[in-house]
């Protein structure tokens, strides 16, 4: 029996195309087309590409199935009943919107075994009602309607309202996408009404991000609505009785708030209609799964959307997630900032710290400092609450460890000047040790791009070279070779440049640091790549004119000329100008202005050489020098707004590189931020917060829900020890002795530092 039923369900299900197309209709779909170029060369044109839908290109392709007029045995018809639809007569009938051309498609469909689903009636996967949907006139296309009630009678509405392209280009679209993308509602909710799938996915070349005419918008119906500014079809996808899944994520893991995050381009009307979008969703998901944490949700490369901002320089959208806050008890939670409390223009508030501290792995803080290809990042981390996160982590423990390795580095200094004066080998261990320190961390240091390698590795490339260079000398040293001391002397002028590296610490020296590094790396460089080209070029034409010729005819070897023995009695010797070297010199010193041509004055070719030294001083002395002064003086200018944001970022780079070394103990005693239990009202919400405390004259708010009524009674555990007097010294002291402490094991210390106006201490013990 169940094989019976198993049988006829089969065979039910069964759908055998039909094609009743006249010989000669075959022979010409069949038929390659050919176009332009193409054509010239003898090619057949594939596919459309781009656009998905015009009147000027031929887009049917050729039909496989049309095996039933052999089947039946029947003789093709040399000229159709006007009574056949094709698929030219539907797509002619659809595209003019005259429903009335349709009369009569039901009893053709249903003699003839047709479906409007069928392949027949699909070119590249578009279908009929695709068509209808990209011809709308004032939103409305009444073909839509009846080829929707056509295909209901016919029994094939789920397939037909699903059909999707099958064009590489455009693969995946379906007419769901296509009425989203024109905005219509009352098709959106017809076609949902009648199946429509609203997680399908357009995954097509046309909608993946490439070179040429794109749009990205992540693939499924909910993100196109979204990311095209249709707030009231993204509440009905998401409110209907097939609700779309938000958490759906597309081939590449991107959720529809990755790709709102994606499609912002940080102009203000497109920022104010994608974090609205934003925001409905988050509220609209809350509503209907609170369990659910949709900004959690990472994509295929591990990024949250809050990440993705900063990755991408969405800064517009990332300055909205940091400092989002919901005023409505009921989406309290998901805020990412709670205001404790206001009094007058001073506001206090919590910021959560989940995803943003660097206590944690790949954090917002590591991808700004990190990405050196983010091209506004400087501004992005001048955003609270990052901005004042960064200095609470310099004063608890990166400007006391900074300091700390500045003495450090300093006693190297010294010992190592002191030995390459003195040559002596007592102490070489110690600046071999700390020189491979230096080119073990230049190794291992997380480089930038190769792009931004001079800018954001500067120092590291410094450093870098400096163990390389001592490395050498001293490979060389132990072979016995004398050259060891060229490549000891210049890793010592560069251990003396690379002290500029600790000027960021300072606001000031640093800011100058950076134009010194500005200048080198945006002007000199450039400089001297032009003037070398002119120095050894200028230096190859003068070396060629006064070489003297290797061979001399026989008659002037037999009869010297008067001249040629009055300078050979004389023994006057020219200056070996031969010589490409000695040439460089020499023309180097003309660009300095010290110079001397008396060398060539019983020359033969003396028009030649005033015309090639005349030249080289306008090109070189002239030229090049004074548009290096003009071209550093508008560095200067142009730097001068960027170098603080630059400072900060250098700032913020070494604050990681500190906080990596420290101990696992120091690191989660360091870590900024309180736990908070954000009232009874959010329910058990417990985060990590970061207060951050600003005067705010613009912003005059009665209505803001505060955590404390009374301004001032926040929790004390987040003050740093740097609030107090004796604070930073405490600090710094404890950074200093703890290597101490690590080897008097033996012994019991205790250390006690004042802290606090209250007179509070604590203890430090070593056993």
């Amino acid at each position: 029996l169940s094989k019976s039923l198993s049988l006829s369900l089969t065979i039910s299900d069964f759908h055998l195309e039909a094609d009743d197309r006249t010989e000669e209709e075959k022979r010409k779909q069949k038929a390659p087309k050919k176009d332009g170029l193409a054509s010239a060369l003898g090619l057949s044109k594939e596919a459309p590409k781009a656009p998905m839908d015009t009147d000027y290109q031929e887009e049917m392709e050729p039909v496989k199935l049309n095996f039933d007029k052999g089947i039946r045995g029947e003789a093709s018809q040399p000229k159709r009943d006007s009574s056949t639809f094709t698929i030219e007569r539907l797509f002619e009938a659809v595209a003019s919107r005259e429903v009335n051309k349709l009369d009569g498609l039901y009893q053709y469909l249903h003699q003839n075994m047709k479906k409007l689903s069928d392949s027949l009636y699909q070119s590249y996967g578009k279908t009929a009602l695709m068509k209808a949907l990209l011809h709308l006139k004032d939103g409305k296309n009444e073909t839509i309607e009846e080829l929707v009630k056509v295909s209901e009678r016919i029994g094939d509405i789920k397939e037909f309202v699903n059909a999707a392209f099958t064009d590489s280009y455009y693969k995946g679209q379906t007419a769901l996408h296509i009425a989203i993308e024109r905005r219509s509602m009352f098709y959106v909710k017809l076609l949902v009404s009648k199946g429509a799938d609203v997680h399908a996915k357009a995954c097509g070349k046309f909608f993946q991000p490439h070179n040429g005419p794109n749009f990205y918008f992540g693939e499924l119906p909910l993100s196109l609505a979204a990311c095209t500014n249709q707030p009231d079809i993204v509440s009905y996808l998401m409110e209907n009785e097939y609700p779309a899944d938000a958490k759906m994520a597309d081939s590449h893991g991107n959720t529809v708030l990755h790709a709102l995050v994606l499609v912002a381009d940080n102009s203000n009307g497109n920022t104010e209609f994608i974090t609205a979008i934003y925001d409905r969703i988050l509220k609209i998901t809350a509503r209907l799964h609170p369990k659910i944490k949709l900004e959690e949700k990472e994509n295929n490369d591990g990024l949250t959307a809050l990440k993705l901002a900063a990755k991408n320089g969405k800064i517009g959208v990332f300055s909205h997630i940091l400092q989002r806050e919901f005023q409505e008890n009921h989406y309290k939670h998901l805020s990412r900032k709670f205001t404790e409390w206001v009094y007058g223009p001073v506001h206090s508030s919590l910021y959560d710290l989940s995803s943003v501290d660097s206590y944690e792995n790949n954090s917002v803080l590591e991808i700004l400092i990190y990405g050196s290809e983010i091209p506004n990042r400087h501004e992005m981390l001048e955003k609270e609450p990052l901005s004042c996160l960064l200095e609470d982590k310099w004063k608890k423990f990166g400007g006391g460890m900074f300091f700390f390795n500045f003495l450090v580095y300093l006693v190297y200094l010294l010992i190592f000047t002191t030995v390459a004066y003195n040559k002596k080998d007592a102490t070489q261990l110690l600046t071999l040790l700390a020189n491979c320190y230096f080119f073990i961390v230049g190794m291992t240091r997380k480089r930038p791009k190769l792009q931004t390698l001079l800018i954001d590795g500067y120092y590291e490339i410094l450093f870098f070279s400096q163990g390389l260079l001592f490395l050498v000398a001293t490979a060389l040293y132990w072979a016995r070779r004398q050259e060891y001391l060229g490549f000891l002397v210049i890793c010592l002028a560069l251990s003396w440049v690379n002290v500029l590296y600790f000027s960021r610490g300072h606001k000031h020296m640093g800011i100058y640091s950076i134009m010194i590094q500005m200048m080198i790396v945006s002007d000199i460089l450039r400089f001297f790549f032009v003037y070398i080209v002119f120095l050894l070029g200028f230096s190859a034409a003068l070396v060629t004119l006064l070489m003297e010729p290797q061979l001399k005819n026989q008659t002037e070897i037999e009869n010297p000329s008067p001249s040629d023995a009055s300078t050979t009695n004389n023994k006057c010797v020219t200056p070996h100008y031969q010589n490409v070297s000695h040439t460089i010199l020499q023309l180097f010193k003309f660009t300095i202005g010290m110079g001397d041509i008396e060398f060539i004055h019983t020359h033969q070719y003396m028009e030649v050489f005033y015309l090639l030294l005349i030249g080289y001083i306008v090109l070189s002395y002239i030229l090049l020098l004074n548009l290096l002064i003009a071209l550093m003086n508008n560095t200067v200018k142009k730097t001068t707004m960027e170098s603080a944001g630059i400072w900060r970022l250098q700032r913020a780079l070494t604050i990681l590189e500190m906080e990596k070394r420290l101990p696992c103990c120091l690191k989660k005693s360091f870590r900024s931020g309180v736990e908070r239990k954000l009232g009874t009202a959010f329910g058990d919400d417990r985060r990590r917060c970061f207060r951050v405390e600003e005067m705010n004259w613009n912003k005059w708010n009665t209505d803001l829900v505060n955590i404390s009524e009374d301004p001032g009674c926040c929790d004390r555990s987040q003050r740093t020890d740097l609030d107090s007097p004796s604070g930073g010294f405490s600090i710094g002291l404890k950074l200093f002795l703890s290597p101490i402490l690590n080897i008097c094991r033996p012994c019991n210390i205790s250390l006690f530092f004042p802290q606090g106006e209250a007179g509070e201490a604590f203890s430090w013990r070593a056993h």
